[in-house]
């Protein structure tokens, strides 16, 4: 299955340069947050796959104008194709605004979880805003991760974490792709394609 990830800045390609069909090869796309919510819903118009999204940090008109024909998957679990995917939005709390969580505040959203994560077996994909504290953050405040997510990673183990709002634009010297215990760590900054298929 090929999985179009996307986070915090618009691909021209898709939207105002767009051409038909360039969407087509993908099976399914997930948004790690910061993105205009028409974006969006041009976005799953035009592809032959469903959008699934969690909130960034700066997704406040979202109450207001979601992203129409999506589905927001921000603190819950849902399973496609086989492909079990969390959804955490968000990102740590360094000012007063919406999306944002201290530490105390992402952990208590993970335990709400944790009966479906057992009712699933588990979950392949963990869509992210911040990424985990440590791998593939930022040394600013506003940018660190989550030392809960990395706990989740820990006791979880998901294929997979995407992730956006270190923007790879900003200078910041960190792999599009990491590795932390047997998960990979993907920054969709933009947009990436990862290819991942049901366990058998």
């Amino acid at each position: 299955m090929k999985i179009l990830c996307l986070a915090d800045e618009e691909v021209l390609a898709f939207w105002d340069m767009y051409r038909p069909g360039v969407l087509k090869e993908y099976d399914l796309i997930l948004s790690a947050g910061d993105l205009n919510s028409s974006y969006l819903s041009f976005i799953v118009t035009m592809a032959r796959a469903p959008v699934m999204y969690v909130h960034g940090n700066h997704d406040t008109g979202y109450e207001e104008k979601p992203p129409e024909g999506c589905d927001c998957i921000d603190g819950q679990i849902v399973e496609y194709r086989g492909l079990r995917i969390l959804g955490l939005g968000g990102c740590r709390k360094y000012r007063p605004g919406k999306h944002q969580y201290t530490e105390k505040e992402m952990r208590r959203r993970i335990r709400k979880l944790r009966w479906q994560i057992a009712k699933y077996g588990g979950v392949d994909i963990v869509v992210t805003h911040t990424p985990p504290e440590g791998v593939g953050d930022s040394d600013d405040y506003a940018h660190r991760g989550s030392e809960a997510l990395l706990e989740l990673l820990d006791q979880y183990h998901p294929r997979f974490l995407v992730h956006g709002h270190v923007h790879l634009n900003y200078g910041h010297q960190i792999p599009r792709e990491m590795e932390y215990n047997g998960t990979r760590i993907i920054n969709a900054y933009e947009r990436y394609v990862i290819d991942v298929e049901p366990d058998k």
